[in-house]
């Protein structure tokens, strides 16, 4: 999957490179995701062959292990961290956990040793790793069977536990050549339940993200008709597939969603109405879809309560063929009623790769916003400098300042590739995001806080008065966002003063419970 990205930024739409990193290696390493934690922070996640130098400890092995950078607000370097197994180890998925620290979930080929607690299962299994926010391990899983697995998505419900979801192939316990398993863990990593669904067909899941409910939303892309646990058929070559789960990991509804073409679901959101499921469509209106396409393959947006009954859908086109990275729904307040958020619109991102003609916005990273019923507001291009070098945009993630972080690999010839970091701030998304002055979470608060400065400033006081007006504490930041440990803290009412270089004064309450 190419797409050239940035190095010079298009000045006329007003963005501006806040940082980059390269993280540099001698062999072709993969980039997974970034991972924006709590604090502001970044893990970047990905897989790479260790070098010579860092497996002094005897943990060289001859494969790809699970490789971790985490880094600061300004884009430096908190640490590094490798999980190795004796053969190949790819991490697929990483999640930033309610509590401080990550879950990471990949595919693994190796049996017992180095890192690797557990023996396989058989063929290729998923390795479950949590840990904490410096990289130490807290607890690890292997999950799997005699079949191949391979791990896709993990993500944290409401109750702290995890759902993993991935591939499962020729399971004697499946329905056709590709399953999707779901797997349900508690908060320390015991396994709760285990789900496989698909048709007769090949059934691969995409993408999974929590519900209000403690439950999961699944997106497949399915090339299955009903048949198997599935109950819906196919309108044509692949569809996107959605379903429901509750939160003890049964299913509560499903759709199927198509043309008679091709139709390849990518990206799930949740919005304060239901959901958006996102894709690419290379079908003409056909089927239960209403929008045609333009040229190649559209993108295709579909809008659904709560019970996955469709609101709207629309298409857009960039030419030539649009892959779907990322979106990320922008929430607004909701003037009657103060404590309710309304969704204000969604912003996707991702690229052109070009089909046999070029062009010169070909293979260009894009962004574009729309409305809340999916009305495109605006549309811009990032384009990258240099041609001769192999760019290929890996993730992106949108922060709650709203900032941009792109990361992928970069190389001047294939099989050497560098991790490249990219900050952006953009001045069209910057004014979608509604900006607190100070925003304080958890609050009320059991251990540790994380004080939000919403505006923008060189250096800051933060100090902590109890309601006798007596300071407690105080510490100097230049971070938008700060930890402070309020564990010595009794119960009761705190007020946060922060203090910045602009002479500017705001306060909070915390509450301690």
């Amino acid at each position: 999957m190419g797409a050239y990205f940035l190095c010079t930024v298009l000045s006329v739409s007003a963005q501006e490179v806040l940082w980059q990193k390269d993280i540099k290696s001698s062999t072709q390493d993969f980039l997974s995701q970034v991972t924006p934690t709590v604090d502001l922070q970044y893990l970047i996640t990905g897989s790479s062959i260790q070098s010579k130098k860092l497996s002094t400890d005897n943990k060289q092995n001859n494969g790809y292990d699970f490789h971790l950078v985490k880094l600061n607000q300004q884009g430096e370097e908190v640490w590094e961290k490798y999980f190795a197994g004796k053969n190949h180890d790819y991490l697929s998925a990483s999640l930033s956990t309610q509590e401080g620290g990550f879950v990471l979930a990949g595919t693994t080929y190796s049996g017992k040793g180095l890192d690797k607690k557990e023996d396989s299962k058989g063929g290729s299994d998923i390795w479950v790793i949590r840990i904490n926010e410096f990289g130490d391990e807290l607890w690890q899983k292997t999950i799997g069977s005699t079949s191949d697995e391979e791990a896709r998505a993990v993500i944290q419900t409401t109750d702290l536990g995890f759902f993993v979801a991935g591939n499962v192939q020729n399971s004697p316990q499946g329905y056709g050549s590709k399953d999707v398993l779901v797997v349900k863990l508690d908060k320390n990593g015991k396994e709760l339940s285990q789900l496989i669904l698909g048709g007769k067909g090949l059934d691969e899941v995409e993408k999974m993200i929590p519900t209000r409910d403690g439950g999961v939303l699944l997106g497949m892309y399915s090339r299955s008709n009903a048949g198997g646990s599935k109950k819906t058929e196919n309108y044509g070559e692949g569809d996107y597939w959605i379903i429901k789960l509750n939160k003890d990991g049964k299913v509560e509804w499903e759709k199927n969603y198509g043309g008679t073409g091709d139709d390849h679901l990518r990206t799930l959101a949740m919005t304060t109405s239901g959901f958006i499921i996102g894709g690419e469509s290379r079908s003409e209106r056909s089927g239960n879809k209403t929008v045609g396409i333009e040229e190649g393959t559209d993108l295709w947006l579909i809008s659904l309560n709560e019970r996955g009954e469709e609101i709207w859908q629309k298409s857009y086109n960039f030419k030539n063929r649009d892959v779907l990275m990322g979106m990320h729904v922008i929430l607004g307040h909701n003037e009657r009623e103060k404590n309710k958020d309304l969704t204000k619109g969604v912003l996707l991102g991702g690229y052109t790769q070009a089909e046999g003609r070029v062009e010169t916005d070909d293979e260009t990273f894009w962004m574009f916003y729309v409305d809340e019923n999916g009305n495109e507001q605006w549309r811009k291009h990032v384009k990258g400098e240099s041609r001769k070098r192999e760019e290929r945009l890996a993730a992106v993630a949108v922060n709650r300042d709203g900032s941009i972080i792109l990361a992928g690999t970069s190389a001047e010839e294939l099989g050497k590739e560098n991790w490249k970091i990219v900050k952006l701030g953009d001045q069209q998304v910057d004014q979608l995001i509604e900006k607190q002055d100070i925003k304080i979470y958890p609050n009320p608060v059991s251990d540790y806080a994380y004080v939000e400065i919403g505006f923008d400033f060189k250096e800051a006081d933060i100090t902590m008065y109890d309601m006798a007006g007596r300071q407690l504490q105080s510490l100097k930041t230049k971070n938008k966002v700060t930890k402070i440990n309020t564990q010595p803290l009794i119960q009761g009412a705190y007020l946060i003063t922060i203090k910045t270089d602009t002479n500017k004064t705001e306060n909070a309450k915390l509450i301690k419970k």
